[in-house]
């Protein structure tokens, strides 16, 4: 894990190269009181403030300084400064004006790279410091950019590295210094007490057998809350199998669970004042003569018949039966993450996270958050009429429609079915991946929605 603590410190006066960040409107008044070599400089980069540059290093005698465009210099974005780690040299940097504030989430994660897998050589990167003149800010800065490179280290990790039990290692390892209580169901009391997830991960072989992990943390005074996370380590699609390419990034379905556990221990580290309940099944969606068949039917946790309609619908199967869990416990609040359909990318693209909520305060809070720290999602219906859509000829409902429309609202409606009435639930269908790069975001897994969901719950029970 990349060390951010190291690269996001407390400006006091250390020498440090300076940053100047200029905008389209301010440039040519900063132009202005810059050295004639400077405005010879910028001139020969074509350099005019505009924030498609990430900028341009002036020589100082033997050092530099740097100039670099930005949207808007009086609001920066979490990604505005993640260019210039790629352009700058190992070293300590400043802001010449103001405070990176936010940005600074950027620079610090535009440093982080997944080697797991490469050879040591390729391993080396140096250092680019960035002082901050908001210590208090720095903490949570660096949390949070440990919760987003964990979410893309894990969903990164190939499946053959990451089954259900290396999830539930993850799981101990990143709550064991935050004294969460963890416990595992698998085996017999798997199959009765969540048939559905025993059902999903029973054509796994048996090093790969399914299980939920739970963890709880906190005061028992405190506000329960529960969150859970899809854990499909890696996806055939079972019986209903997925095609070839369908199936190449299959090892980030797991990636609710990354969002789930990340969002886990931020609250934990964070000191919020509640009672934490994760609920994370993992398993495996395999092919073998234990697979569930299209037509079975299983009875969930909740005593709910489930017809088995389409066995690559399987995200849903073992969030039911987390879900009703996680209800028997009477938390103030569930929220839920997943990879869960191709019909949300379909209506959203990969960028935003399709969010269900049940509660209509619970989805504002949400949603101001979502811009407040630029981590976007959108808002989709719990459309009651489409209930119809999941009705079986023979059991209580199906777990798919035979309807390839609004297969997102579907997805959600079926989970609806394990929430209790009246408890507000936030679910995030979200992508948890990056096809393009970006400054500070590469190819590869990525956490969309973390860090809007954590302000909800920030500002909801704001801690010490």
């Amino acid at each position: 894990m990349t060390d951010f603590a190291s690269l996001l410190v407390a400006d006091r006066g250390q020498k440090a190269r300076p940053i100047h960040l200029v905008d389209e409107d301010s440039f040519d008044g900063w132009v202005k009181t810059r050295p004639a070599e400077d405005r010879t400089l910028l001139e020969s980069n074509r350099f005019d403030g505009k924030a498609a540059f990430a900028g341009v290093i002036l020589p100082r005698g033997n050092d530099f300084e740097i100039v670099a465009a930005v949207a808007n210099v009086e609001a920066l974005t979490p990604w505005c400064l993640a260019k210039l780690p790629e352009l700058l040299p190992h070293g300590t940097y400043r802001l010449a004006e103001g405070s990176p504030r936010k940005a600074a989430l950027g620079w610090l994660l535009a440093q982080h790279h997944f080697d797991a897998f490469r050879s040591k050589d390729e391993q080396e990167h140096g250092a680019r410091v960035l002082l901050s003149d908001e210590p208090a800010a720095i903490e949570p800065t660096v949390r949070l950019a440990d919760a987003t490179a964990l979410v893309r280290d894990l969903v990164n990790t190939p499946a053959l590295q990451l089954g259900p039990a290396e999830l539930e290692q993850a799981i101990r390892d990143q709550l064991s210094g935050v004294g969460a209580d963890i416990r595992v169901t698998s085996g017999n009391d798997l199959h009765d007490g969540y048939p559905l997830i025993a059902a999903v991960g029973g054509a796994a072989t048996p090093e790969r057998a399914p299980r939920l992990v739970e963890a709880e943390w906190g005061n028992p005074d405190h506000p329960r809350i529960a969150i859970v996370g899809k854990g499909v380590c890696f996806d055939s699609g079972g019986l209903d199998i997925k095609s070839a390419s369908g199936m190449r990034i299959m090892k980030k379905d797991m990636g609710g669970a990354a969002h789930a556990l990340a969002l886990a221990w931020l609250v934990a580290v964070s000191h919020l004042p509640v009672r934490l309940h994760l609920l994370i099944p993992a398993v495996e969606n395999a092919v073998s003569g234990n697979s569930v068949r299209p037509g079975d039917i299983v009875k969930s946790r909740k005593g709910l018949q489930v017809e088995i309609d389409n066995t690559d619908a399987e995200g849903r199967l073992i969030l039911a039966d987390s879900l009703a869990k996680a209800g028997e416990g009477e938390p103030e609040l569930i929220v839920d993450f997943a990879t869960l359909t191709g019909a949300a990318r379909v209506a959203l693209g990969p960028d935003l996270p399709a969010l269900f909520v049940s509660d209509d305060a619970l989805a504002s809070e949400i949603e101001t958050c979502a811009k407040v720290v630029e981590d976007p999602v959108w808002r989709m219906p719990l459309w009651d009429p489409y209930d119809d859509m999941l009705k079986s000829d023979i059991a209580d409902l199906a777990n798919a429609a035979n309807s390839p429309m609004a297969g997102a609202v579907v997805a959600a409606m079926f989970m609806k079915n394990f929430v209790p009435a009246g408890t507000p639930w936030a679910h995030l269908d979200t992508w948890a991946w990056r096809d393009s790069v970006k400054p500070g975001r590469p190819k590869g897994g990525e956490a969309l929605g973390l860090r809007s969901v954590f302000e909800a719950l920030r500002s909801r029970y704001p801690g010490p």
